[in-house]
């Protein structure tokens, strides 16, 4: 019996192709993924990689063993699989690896209407019979394959929610990072009052001009320049499978995820009056005050998408944000989708005449550090540390809903989460200013690696 655990994480399936995933892996996974959610078919899509094509059709074979249909949507960003699962209602499965490296490729794998499959929720069903290998079912006829495109259903359906045709004429750079934008963007675009200035939208898995992660700052410094350049409005970058989205203003400065939070929530809060917004714990203090301040509710989750979409259904949100640039839209299933997110910003840029520093400069209300990364032994001890030292200091409260979070009492904060992979320690401070986040950083880099 076959050993999955190494590629099935907890949200989704990730490996190296021809070590972890092969054909016939992935064969399987798509036979144990029809066990699980049934007919009658499976929307399939797939990213740029090389080896998309090859593994998409593998687990297709598999679901049609079954005797399951297979609606395959071909090439797709992240966020379309979402969008064909909602509108179509069916189960999906989006071959990528996001912004990993070319030598891997992954499964992200929802039910009807978008809704997330992970380890509690039916993935570990799947890696079980996977491991096992799933048999033909007997006495079925096999499954028919058809193909559609949904590229402007999708790009419609977008535009629907968020309206530009109002907006000033703007000039746009645009980072695809050789990834899944570049496909779906001239889409989306096409006849909007709004110059996109393309960089590396050419499809290629092999990433040649950076990696397609833009939550890494030297992947941004060629998008930084090229605004500056060109004397663009904005600029923004999309990861490998594009269900995230970075913002650039015309300075070539980085937008905090957090700033597009508030600003995004704020928009759809004037739709939604009195909504619930999700933000995880990392985001900054200042998207619970906004929120509030614009009559929303704001609701604090853990970090990971999982525990956002959940929260999203519990609730009823409207709209869910990340530190790590994934927005969630209850009008799109309460998925994540980094373009819809992209087509806010530009329409409050669009809909006045500031630059777009001026306009996230309010939403910008403190300074943060960023995740800063420890190596160390015993990932419990040092957090107890942290806990005692700090638990010594007046006003200083904690809570431990993710990692350890620790209030100071001049408004301050930092969390210090273990990596479930790694021995590490990831730790974010927020403060009033640069030189405050600097203080406390050291202060407790000071005690976690001492």
């Amino acid at each position: 019996m076959r050993d999955l655990s190494g590629v099935v994480k907890a949200y989704d399936v990730r490996g190296v192709v021809g070590e972890q995933l092969d054909a016939a892996v992935v064969r399987d996974l798509g036979a144990a993924f029809a066990r699980l959610v049934g007919g009658p078919a499976v929307v399939i899509g797939h990213d740029m990689r090389d080896s998309s094509p090859e593994l998409s059709a593998a687990f297709a074979d598999g679901v049609n063993a079954q005797g399951v249909d297979v609606i395959s949507i071909g090439l797709a960003s992240t966020d379309m699989l979402y969008f064909a699962s909602g509108k179509l209602d069916l189960p999906g499965a989006m071959f990528t690896a996001s912004h990993n490296p070319a030598k891997y490729n992954g499964i992200k794998l929802c039910r009807a209407g978008a809704s997330p499959v992970g380890q509690d929720t039916g993935l570990s069903q799947v890696r079980e019979d996977a491991e096992r290998g799933v048999p033909d079912a007997e006495g079925v006829t096999p499954g028919t394959r058809t193909e559609r495109d949904l590229l402007a259903d999708y790009a419609a359906y977008l535009l629907d929610l968020v309206d530009l045709s109002g907006s000033r004429p703007l000039k746009v750079v645009v980072d695809a990072g050789n990834g899944m934008g570049g496909y779906t963007v001239p889409e989306v675009f096409k006849g909007l009052p709004i110059e996109i200035v393309p960089m590396y939208f050419e499809l290629d898995g092999n990433f040649p001009n950076h990696e397609a992660n833009p939550l890494d700052p030297k992947n941004l410094v060629d998008l930084q320049a090229k605004v500056v350049e060109v004397g663009a409005d904005a600029g923004v970058a999309f990861d490998g499978d594009a269900d995230r989205c970075f913002v650039i203003d015309e300075r070539g400065e980085p937008v905090s995820p957090s700033a597009i939070t508030a600003l995004v929530a704020v928009r759809e809060l004037a739709k939604d009056p009195g909504g619930t917004v999700i933000h995880n714990l990392i985001t900054s203090k200042a998207v619970p005050e906004i929120v509030a301040e614009h009559g929303g509710k704001p609701v604090r989750t853990r970090v990971g998408h999982s525990f956002i979409k959940a929260e999203m259904a519990t609730t009823g949100a409207i709209f869910g944000g990340e530190h790590s640039a994934h927005y969630y839209f209850r009008q799109f299933w309460n998925a994540d989708t980094g373009m819809l997110a992209a087509l806010h910003v530009l329409a409050a840029l669009g809909e006045q005449d500031g630059p777009l520093s001026e306009l996230t400069n309010v939403y910008e209300r403190y300074s943060a550090s960023g995740e800063v990364n420890s190596t160390v032994a015993d990932q419990a001890d040092r957090i107890a540390a942290i806990k005692a030292a700090y638990g010594a200091r007046p006003g200083v409260t904690f809570d431990e809903l993710d990692g350890l979070t620790v209030d100071l009492p001049d408004g301050s904060w930092f969390n210090l989460r273990a990596s479930n992979t790694e021995p590490l320690l990831r730790l974010n401070v927020e403060a009033a200013d640069s030189d405050a986040v600097a203080a406390l950083r050291d202060d407790v880099l000071a005690i976690v690696r001492g």
